[in-house]
């Protein structure tokens, strides 16, 4: 098993009792204790625990070393555990399953420490190890339950509502269930906590939580749970974990300050609030509270990878222009920065006219080569998609280059989460995440038809099984999805609400949607007051307009299978003429479908086997008008259209490659440059031709030339020389550079 030592006191990390007698009286056994009326011997597990709940941190230490004492391994590994000696503990616990392999009791409570030190393979098994031997432990079911809820994984409610139906009076499963189902269910599930036991401390920060949800005061269960232990930080961060959860970093933040200002000592606490002060764009604080982490032990995942992340900033360029920061990776700053740029200042002007506000500071968008990077500023988020995410005025995105070519619209992405920047601030971050994220998928097909991704099998297959939340669920979607796809789906359902408001409505709906929300309103309500009718008429009306756009590429989903295996057989064998029949019909079957293996790929191949160019492009332009994102179709289309005469047409094409793989292609911005230069559009020349020379050619003599001679043509002579000397230090005797300064030369003197 795996094994990483130091201190973990998170709210996650509850120690349960299950396997030991309860707690005698706290006050008594204080008294008893500390005045040597009790054997230590007599200490136990239970007692402990019931010392470092109430906050009694000296005597529960030593409670717990008298323990370490047992001739039982089982009681001597909870002794080792108080104390924070998590290597042996591990060692008393193999023992004491070895000594007593029967005891499922045994499993639970090792799973439960192996959980706490961030090994939740081997922690499941030891949990399903247990169900085994006792199928009605409880316990096990709450460590299951805890495990899924790490990954977000919509069983962690079942297997906490199992316990408690094992065990009534289990408290830790209400409180986790609550913890878990934090919406209407979560006071329920508190308040039976709290009446099995009163001190349950974590039913108390439910509570808490739940008011400051609704930003109603806190303060009357914090207060409670202080008069049980005045120093449990816990609760404080497990408040800050729903803040968060719900997108309130800032608030998030302050209640990680408060559960350390409780316990000093609390290294989770410190590792989120490091991690979380990241998010908004942090460095300094971020990696003194990690580091602290770190060092004493708190070892976890996040922690470890976001300590990295920061030491890979030295490797990162920072632009600063106005209302945007841009931070990206040296290895591509040159290249990315005037298309990062010019995307993020647009989508600001554009949300600034639509959304009727400005925003008080600079965006900053970060952009990562490396996927692993970008994952961990999205590690312990649900719901959240894979290649951008906006925490306040802060975005992280994947960069094209971390990804393989074609399989993302990183301008597209940019403007999805920019959209993300706006609403969370006219909302202050009191928007569902469902009308959020519906939101910003709608403004990519608004900023351009075809951007934003289309409707994929996975979305087509649950739609036949009817499987589209109902509107005033729909966050449950994105949080702990049912099946595999169920994020996916719940963005596409979310998106296409927003484009029926739109359509029915009018856009100024959907902005009086977001004021809305902003009164900390319902998603039932709004659709009330806003839309005028229930949500569930608006859930039976959204589906009829929708079933109009999708329904027959729904209903005809199998036979599209079948017939799109026909045409790859007919692909393979070079049968042309069924190639364009067969293709013709899988496209009309299912004409969104521009993913790898689409149908206008293949008609494209046929229609050029047979000599027919135009019919080809016309194949390839259907399929770049429903976003189809290959260069390689996009290349070719763009050649045929040169072919063809379309100048204008090729230079568009190949443009829209430098909103979805700009990297890594010398020759597409060369090529690119040279069209734009023939049209006179002498900035596109040069930010293309410039894409050539940051790319480091091998011919930097050309390069730099073709640059120049851009400069020269928009009337920038000065920037137009520089370049020029720079293609003769390339290479001295290169004829046309000599022969274009002499021109600027003459061109000065006639002045």
């Amino acid at each position: 098993m795996t094994w990483q030592g130091g201190r973990q006191a998170s709210w996650r990390t509850r120690v349960c009792a299950a396997m030991m007698p309860a707690p005698i009286l706290v006050v008594a056994f204080v008294v008893v204790f500390v005045f040597g009326g009790v054997a230590a011997s007599a200490a136990t597990p239970g007692d402990c625990q019931a010392l470092r709940k109430h906050g009694h941190r000296t005597e529960a230490q030593a409670c717990y070393d008298s323990l370490t004492q047992s001739r039982e391994p089982a009681v001597r590994a909870e002794g080792f555990w108080g104390l924070e000696n998590y290597q042996q503990a591990n060692v008393e616990f193999r023992t004491a399953v070895a000594q007593t392999p029967t005891n499922a009791n045994y499993r639970v409570r090792w799973g439960r420490l192996l959980h706490e030190r961030f090994n939740n393979n081997d922690a499941e098994n030891l949990f399903k190890e247990a169900l085994e031997i006792d199928a009605k432990n409880a316990p096990a079911y709450v460590g299951m339950a805890l495990v899924s809820a790490d990954g977000f994984d919509s069983k962690a409610v079942e297997w906490a509502a199992k316990a408690i139906e094992l065990d009534p009076k289990l408290v830790e499963a209400y409180e986790e269930m609550a913890t878990l189902v934090l919406e209407d269910k979560a006071v329920a599930e508190a308040d039976e906590a709290l009446k099995i036991s009163p001190e349950a401390l974590d039913a108390m920060a439910i509570h808490a939580a739940v008011e400051l949800l609704a930003d109603r005061s806190p303060d009357e269960w914090f207060a409670k749970m202080r008069r049980v232990n005045p120093v449990y930080g816990e609760g404080y961060a497990l408040v800050a974990y729903h803040l968060v959860l719900n997108r309130r970093y800032k608030d998030g933040i302050t209640y990680y300050r408060k559960a350390i200002e409780l316990d000093p000592q609390l290294w989770s606490a410190h590792s989120q609030l490091g991690i979380n002060l990241m998010r908004l764009g942090q460095e300094d604080e971020p990696r003194q509270q990690l580091t602290m982490s770190y060092d004493n032990g708190y070892r976890d995942a996040a922690t470890v990878n976001s300590l990295r992340l920061l030491d890979s900033y030295k490797n990162f360029v920072t632009y600063k222009d106005g209302n945007t920061i841009l931070r990206l990776n040296k290895k591509e700053a040159d290249l990315l920065h005037p298309y990062v740029e010019e995307v993020a200042k647009r989508a600001i002007a554009t949300y600034e006219k639509k959304y009727k506000m400005k925003l008080d500071v600079p965006v900053q968008v970060e952009v990562y080569p490396d996927h692993e990077d970008f994952a961990v500023r999205t590690m312990g988020m649900p719901g959240l998609g894979a290649l951008g995410v906006t925490f306040d005025d802060v975005i992280a995105m994947d960069s094209p280059s971390g990804r393989e070519p074609g399989s993302f619209h990183w301008g597209s992405t940019l403007w999805h989460e920019m959209s993300h920047v706006f609403i969370l601030t006219a909302t202050n971050y009191r928007v569902p995440r469902w009308f959020t994220e519906g939101l910003a998928v709608h403004e990519e097909t608004e900023a351009s038809p075809e951007w934003g991704d289309r409707i994929t099998p996975d979305i087509v297959v649950a739609l036949a099984d009817k499987k589209l939340l109902p509107v005033a669920d729909l966050d449950r979607g994105f949080i702990r999805p049912d099946y595999p796809a169920q994020v996916i789906v719940s963005y596409f359902q979310a998106g296409r609400i927003c484009d029926y408001i739109q359509s029915r409505w009018g856009a100024d709906k959907l902005l009086d949607m977001v004021h809305a929300f902003a009164q900390q309103t319902t998603t039932a309500e709004v659709i009330q007051k806003d839309l005028g009718m229930a949500p569930e008429e608006f859930d039976k009306q959204f589906m009829a307009w929708l079933d109009q756009s999708v329904g027959k590429t729904v209903a005809s989903f199998d036979e599209w299978h079948k017939d799109l295996k026909s045409l790859v057989e007919m692909a393979k064998i070079r049968n042309y003429d069924e190639m364009i029949k067969q293709g013709e019909e899988v496209r009309r079957l299912y004409p969104d479908y521009v993913y790898d293996g689409n149908a206008y790929e293949f008609l494209a191949e046929a229609h050029l086997a047979k000599g027919d160019k135009k019919a080809a492009a016309a194949a390839l332009t259907d399929y770049e008008k429903l976003g189809g994102r290959s260069p390689g179709a996009l290349k070719q289309l763009a050649a045929l259209e040169e072919e063809l005469g379309q100048p204008k047409e090729a230079a568009a094409t190949l443009d829209r490659l430098n909103y979805i793989y700009p990297v890594n292609d010398e020759e597409m911005h060369r090529h690119l440059g040279d069209l734009w230069l023939a049209q006179n559009n002498f900035p596109g020349a040069i930010r293309e031709y410039n894409a050539v020379v940051v790319s480091h050619p091998l011919d930097q003599a050309s390069a730099q030339y073709n640059l120049a001679h851009a400069y020269f043509a928009a009337g920038q002579r000065d920037q137009a020389e520089e370049h020029l000397l720079a293609a003769l230090e390339a290479a001295p005797g290169y004829r046309p550079a000599q022969k274009l300064l002499l021109e600027i030369k003459d061109a000065e003197k006639g002045q």
